[in-house]
């Protein structure tokens, strides 16, 4: 990295794309990420950063555009941090995407299986049904800038429904107009903090202000604010969130106006959503999404399937119609008694569900004797813990059908998947969020000549080394992030530094000098900021 200087203009060729959707240029063997950079164009590039073995550039001059360079159509982009791919055509967004499912298939999961195809969106434009709009200090409405909390105001945005926007802009409306007061989250000071929308198929939209307390000024008011500016307005609610930190939505509601839920139809049925539901937020993209992961569960109507992590029962639901028994298990409970309406709703009666952790529930089940023909997962970014694999390894079903939204953990869970054998056989990418870096995956993993027997295991926290992968992400997953993200090589040392400091306990004895007289070195501040970076990427911190 010696010859590479900051400030200096160097000049090389763009040859893919990082998982944040930065360009990767080589320069003397040394990796630098270029925002908005196009595969395949040769470009003048000014350092702005060195580390040890990357950088970070900023286009200069484009020597000839490629022909996948796009005009943003969006007025906020490279301002706002919502869209990472609008200076791309869509065709090359979505072989960035697959490209980078694929990378984490093959080097996080040491997979032999290739990506078949990625199916992209028909409409890639206005296609979110859930919008979520922080609100400043400033009393500015709109999205954060990439890798900060500054709110950029927005007024129109090209993926968020008509509705969603005229409803963020009428609640900015009563909060002048009446002098509300926004949330400060430097102080903990104000009231207003997000604006949480909802739109369904029909076009009824649900709107939620979420407040720093339990009322607010003039909320008759603030209902007809709303309804005046989207009169297909099905309800208005208040949620009280008091405490500091990211979370968006507290735990109490209160219904302003009309009613506290939407209907909507996917896949042929009909789902009951309440504003904390889960649901994909691409509704049509998450009707091919389901398609391929019933295709690939490969159902014929007699089998048992396992649906762990299964929201209000989407997934779950268009199984049952498929197989001979379901089982659905979620930890959140209101999402378990939509799921049961849901069901009553359609007509199923082959689904059951539990509510409860999906390791508690899966271990459970297991020790029932249950033994599912196929179980599938659709985990949080953060993916599946250790003892979830292994619970559903002992089950020894012929199919696992993994649907993630993060490669990178899904990389990883399908090695571990392996080491129980569970093979990846197909793999197949759906974007359900265009112009963003976000892509969904559906894997199919098949069971191997080990026998279920010599799968079985049993977890005891106690006698287990859990250093490696406690707290939600492993010491191996932190530094493919770290390296991935900026080239740096960071020491499990380093790491269980940084995990000590915010406050992530560790076990006594983990990575302690052998002796007192040890002097132990200490994180480099560039490090620690990546470390940082990373344990925030994974919601530890």
């Amino acid at each position: 990295m010696d010859r590479l200087h900051e400030n200096r203009i160097y000049t090389g060729t763009v040859e893919s794309y990082s998982s944040e959707g930065l360009g990767i240029v080589r320069l003397d063997g040394a990796v630098v990420f270029v925002p908005q950079a196009v595969r395949g164009e040769t470009i003048d590039l000014k350092i702005t950063k060195v580390m040890k073995t990357a950088a970070a550039g900023e286009i200069v001059k484009i020597h000839k555009p490629s022909p996948d360079r796009a005009q943003p159509e969006c007025p906020y982009y490279g301002r706002c941090g919502g869209c990472d791919f609008q200076h791309l055509t869509y065709p090359e967004e979505l072989w960035a995407k697959r490209q980078r499912v694929q990378d984490a298939l093959t080097r996080l999961g040491s997979a032999d299986v290739r990506v078949e195809e990625i199916l992209g969106a028909k409409t890639p434009l206005h296609y979110r049904n859930k919008s979520q709009y922080p609100v400043g200090a400033d009393g500015a409405i709109g999205f954060y800038r990439a890798r900060s909390h500054q709110v950029v105001p927005v007024k129109r945005c090209l993926i968020q429904p008509e509705a969603a926007d005229k409803t963020a802009a009428a609640v900015g409306e009563w909060m002048r107009r009446y002098k509300v007061p926004a949330y400060d989250e430097t102080t903990g000071k104000g009231l207003v903090r997000h604006v949480y929308v909802r739109v369904n198929r029909k076009g009824e939209s649900l709107c939620c202000v979420v407040i720093n307390g339990r009322q607010a000024p003039r909320e008759p008011e603030l209902a007809a604010y709303v309804c005046a500016a989207v009169p297909h307005t099905a309800g208005v609610l208040v949620n009280s969130n008091t405490k500091r930190g990211n979370v968006i939505l507290g735990e109490r509601y209160r219904t302003l106006w009309g009613r506290d839920y939407l209907m909507d139809t996917l896949c042929g049925l009909e789902f009951k959503l309440s504003v904390p539901s889960f649901y994909q937020v691409n509704r049509d993209q998450a009707e091919i999404l389901y398609g391929k992961a019933l295709d690939y569960a490969g159902l014929t109507g007699r089998e048992t399937v396992l649906d762990l992590y299964c929201g209000i029962g989407t997934i779950t639901l268009c199984l049952a119609k498929q197989a001979g028994r379901v089982i659905g298990a979620e930890i959140v409970p209101a999402a378990i008694a939509d799921a049961e309406e849901n069901a009553a709703r359609n007509r199923i009666e082959n689904a059951e569900f539990f509510c409860g952790d999906a390791a508690e529930v899966a271990a459970r089940l297991e020790a029932e004797g249950l033994r599912p023909d196929v179980v599938t997962v659709d985990p949080p970014r953060k993916g599946l813990a250790p003892e979830v694999i292994g619970t559903i390894a002992a089950m020894g079903p012929e199919r696992v059908v993994y649907v993630s939204c993060d490669p990178a953990t899904l990389g990883r869970d399908v090695k571990r998947f392996a080491e129980l054998g569970y093979r990846a056989v197909r793999a197949c990418a759906v974007d359900m969020f265009p112009g963003t870096r976000h892509v969904e995956t559906v894997v199919l993993l098949s069971k191997g000549e080990i026998d279920s027997k010599k799968v079985r295991v049993e977890f005891s926290l106690e006698d287990m080394d859990m250093s490696g992968f406690q707290n939600d992400a492993t010491y191996s997953q932190i530094k493919e992030r770290v390296l991935q993200q900026t080239g740096l090589k960071v020491s499990s040392l380093y790491i269980a530094q940084i995990k000590q400091k915010h406050g992530i306990i560790e076990r006594e004895n983990y990575n302690k000098p052998k002796s007192e007289n040890t002097r132990q070195p200490k994180c480099p501040p560039e490090k620690e900021a990546a470390i940082t970076e990373a344990l925030k990427y994974f919601g530890m911190i």
